[in-house]
């Protein structure tokens, strides 16, 4: 089904045809990180395009909760421990003047988006001391963060932590208001990019610059984005029939869910886990269960599913994308926290590629230094790809293909050889290579959303082998 946004919004026509052959910059991607940065570079002068495979909005940016904050989870003690108070306060500081940055945007343009400031909590139904340093560390780094002991949703936690002065908003009106005063081409994906010119299927496109803002880098060298991100999905329903909340919320023990509200509807999110590792489903049924419990008479409105990017040291990164090609950007990795993220990553590269300074380009630099944890996560990472690329050649199927249950899907033996399958309730066999067409992982089941994922990159598929998700750029068969 389709997020509240993608039902609720109305999205404007765009240029489907590339009529152009030059530009100063083209940004590849029309979501969020996309859209404000050339938003920003046309705003100063900038002869900007931005070419968009699917529609504008299609990705990430339409299945977002939306929340506009600093408060990102459990991040600044780590930041501290890992990287030191400096960086801790760069990075409070960029996602704070991001929040501020939206509503100097959407006041000027008069953009109708729903926007509103609301405090964002943190709670915990567990031990409270998490959160105790959290606030403590948040106050030393100028934020306003507060501990209370009771909030308004409909069950008893230990305490939670108040952000004051936060936001929220519908991301697709915005994009869309965006979106409808630039040159966006959508249908046009690209298939490659070699020095400045980028290849698409219409046709070539010289550019000085190019900006990569594709949630995940498809291009794999230089840069090597795939050794240093991992993906994860995580759902969410929106029920109705229950009072609106003022503020937003995240639970931050292992269960703990994400509350929202946009208009009579309530937005309860969770069920998160790496890419690749849902083989048995259940997420959406498991969150509505618990949405039912807390609010009774209430009904499900829709439900949907988001996928986000992790660098290894959870801090985004944006800039150059690698020392080899001086004309080209990125911004990636945003972890759960895309709206405020993107417009970080925005002003800074507009600042790059107009030659301006921009005080944060040491904290979000793809070329950073890995610090010890970032260092294990890679490692680990390495490892986790290095057993499911062995896995495709060296384990066997679990079964036949006559074993598979209708409704189920999975990888079987057919014909000799190890296939992925999906049996519809009336029978109708669907078979896919399980080889993913990226780097090679042996692609698993989502019982979820009936989809073949890629537990090493986070390529997705649909049951018939079309492709959902990058940095995959080919379907399978």
């Amino acid at each position: 089904m389709e997020s509240i946004w993608k039902m609720t919004a109305q999205k404007p026509a765009n240029k489907e045809k590339l009529d152009r052959t030059e530009a100063e910059t083209v940004v590849i991607g029309a979501g969020m990180a996309g859209i404000l940065t050339a938003w920003f570079l046309q705003q100063k002068g900038n002869d900007v395009i931005v070419l968009e495979a699917n529609e504008v909005g299609s990705g990430q940016t339409g299945n977002t909760t939306a929340k506009i904050t600093s408060q990102h989870g459990l991040i600044y003690e780590k930041l501290i421990y890992n990287h030191g108070m400096q960086f801790a306060q760069l990075y409070a500081k960029a996602n704070e003047e991001a929040i501020h940055s939206y509503q100097k945007l959407i006041e000027k343009e008069k953009i109708s988006c729903d926007f509103e400031r609301k405090p964002s909590y943190l709670y915990t139904k567990q031990d409270l001391h998490s959160l105790m340093v959290e606030a403590e560390f948040a106050n030393r780094l100028g934020l306003s963060a507060s501990l209370v002991t009771e909030t308004e949703l409909p069950f008893e936690m230990e305490g939670a932590v108040c952000f004051e002065k936060q936001a929220q908003f519908h991301p697709l009106k915005f994009l869309y208001a965006l979106a409808e005063k630039l040159p966006v081409y959508e249908h046009t994906k690209v298939l490659k990019v070699e020095g400045n010119t980028v290849e698409t299927e219409h046709g070539n496109v010289k550019a000085a610059n190019v900006v990569f803002a594709t949630h995940y880098p498809f291009v794999n060298r230089p840069g090597y984005y795939f050794m240093r991100l991992h993906q994860e999905r995580s759902y969410a329903v929106a029920v109705e029939g229950a009072e609106p909340l003022q503020g937003m919320y995240l639970g931050i023990d292992e269960d703990g869910l994400s509350f929202r509200s946009y208009e009579k509807y309530i937005i309860v999110g969770g069920g998160g886990h790496r890419t690749g590792e849902n083989p048995f489903g259940g997420q959406y049924e498991n969150l509505y269960g618990q949405a039912i419990k807390l609010w009774s008479g209430i009904e499900e409105k829709t439900r949907w599913s988001a996928q986000d990017c992790f660098t290894l040291d959870d801090i985004p990164y944006v800039g150059k994308f690698s020392k080899k090609t001086p004309d080209w950007y990125v911004a990636t990795g945003f972890r759960k926290w895309g709206m405020t993220g993107s417009m970080a990553a925005a002003k800074l590269l507009t600042d790059r590629i107009l030659k301006e300074e921009n005080q944060y380009e040491p904290l979000f630099s793809p070329q950073r230094r890995l610090v010890s944890q970032a260092q294990k996560n890679f490692l680990y990472d390495t490892m986790y790809s290095g057993i499911h690329l062995s896995k495709r050649i060296i384990k066997p199927a679990k079964g036949e293909l006559e074993d598979l249950l209708p409704g189920h899907g999975g990888v079987v033996r057919y014909q000799g050889k190890k296939q992925g399958a999906y049996k519809t309730e009336t029978g109708e066999v669907f078979l896919v290579d399980i080889k993913c067409p990226h780097l090679g992982c042996q692609l698993e089941w989502n019982a979820e959303e009936h989809t073949w994922d890629c537990p090493c990159h986070g390529s997705r598929f649909d049951y018939q082998g079309n492709l959902i998700n990058n940095p995959a750029q080919n379907h399978i068969s």
